[in-house]
């Protein structure tokens, strides 16, 4: 078994915290089935959000998701001019027997043009 690191983003159409649950639910269940893990196969997991989304901590969703014994920790992205916004991104630590290049990184609707190298 390794530990593995596994990224992923979405970008959310409003800041509204009912809107962040249902997005980030959607993002971590989708790292989740793509990459053949269950909760218990977490170690941790890192969110940041950009600077203006105000209305929840996006790690609530992952508590409302039935993840209640997994570390998880939020931060702000940095302030870039010109970054796309509402967007909230992750990164999972993960035990699991795939490879690194196994992974599957979830970049869901426009928040895929981040990181286009490794969104699956």
């Amino acid at each position: 078994m390794a530990v593995r690191a596994v990224r992923g983003a979405v970008q959310l159409e409003r800041d509204e915290a009912g809107h962040m649950d249902e997005q980030v639910g959607a993002l971590l269940t989708a790292v989740l089935e793509r990459n053949s893990l269950g909760a218990d196969d977490l170690i941790s997991i890192w969110f940041t959000a950009t600077p203006d989304l105000h209305s929840d901590f996006p790690a609530a969703a992952a508590r409302k998701l039935g993840i209640v014994d997994v570390p998880l920790i939020c931060a702000q992205e940095l302030d870039i001019a010109g970054a796309m916004p509402r967007v909230v991104r992750i990164l999972a630590h993960v035990e699991t027997d795939q490879a690194r290049a196994d992974i599957t990184h979830v970049y869901l609707g426009a928040a895929a043009a981040l990181r286009r190298d490794i969104a699956q």
